[in-house]
């Protein structure tokens, strides 16, 4: 088999995702010849206290918009809710920042999901028609612990009744990264794939000060500008941002470069 029907042929690209999460984007860097190198740097587990989202769900017919920031999100609450109700109800309707959340909403049989098209973010989803006019809409954002607060500010902003329910934990993995560190010195990660901002910060605290001077020089892959921004900011020297967002537009750059 030729190298270009293998373009990833001897390259082995860390894949920083939550591990349940790594799976579609591991597969397709072997299909290309590559090996994945699986360091998750955001733990996700169940919140302590689940009643106050079982709480929010009992009355989930008050609300006109469920917002879910991620496949996390969705995948945490949906079994809750048809554990509760047989049928969603009709009026409520459901929108999501990522393909990924369009898809596991899918999943759960919601068809009908707003979403953005190009850029998949808080500000893409913000710019849709649908979610200009919100004046008295009652609305739930289902996301993890903190996060960024652009999506429900500039909601309240457009007059949107805002709630959150907080549905999972994101945490940076206590891990030792010391045999990553002895690869990664010896030459031997050549990518790494970063999909979130908080992502980023993990490794970078995690991987330490050796960790960090290698970070700087290894070619990092996002697919947005925001991540892109705060590697610049973090003095990493060679960022590939993708012009196609998701796992798709990572494997079709990584093969390009590579």
């Amino acid at each position: 088999m030729s190298s270009s029907d293998k373009p990833l042929s001897g390259i082995n690209v860390l894949v920083t995702r939550p591990a349940h999460q790594a799976a579609f984007l591991s597969e397709g860097i072997r299909a290309a010849g590559g090996n994945p190198i699986l360091f998750p740097v955001l733990e996700i587990t169940d919140v302590k206290d689940l009643n106050p989202l079982l709480a929010l769900i009992d009355r989930i017919e008050e609300f006109d918009w469920a917002i879910f920031v991620s496949p996390n999100a969705v995948n945490k609450v949906m079994p809750l809710i048809q554990a509760k109700r047989a049928l969603l109800p009709t009026h409520l309707k459901f929108a999501v920042v990522g393909k990924g959340s369009t898809d596991s909403l899918k999943s759960f049989g919601v068809d009908r999901v707003v979403a953005p098209t190009a850029r998949f973010d808080s500000e893409a989803l913000l710019d849709l028609e649908e979610l200009q006019q919100m004046s008295g809409k009652r609305v739930v954002i289902f996301r993890g612990n903190g996060g960024r607060q652009l999506l429900g500010d500039s909601l309240i902003q457009r007059g949107a009744l805002l709630e959150y329910a907080e549905c999972y934990h994101r945490a940076k993995p206590d891990v030792d990264a010391s045999s990553l560190l002895e690869k990664w010195s010896q030459g031997e990660i050549n990518a790494v794939v970063i999909t979130s901002s908080e992502g980023l910060h993990n490794l970078f605290d995690i991987m330490g000060k050796l960790g960090q001077q290698l970070l700087k020089t290894t070619p990092i892959f996002t697919t947005h500008e925001r991540i892109a921004g705060i590697a610049r900011d973090l003095g990493l020297e060679k960022i590939v941002r993708t012009v196609d967002p998701g796992d798709k537009g990572l494997l079709q750059e990584m093969q390009t470069y590579f």
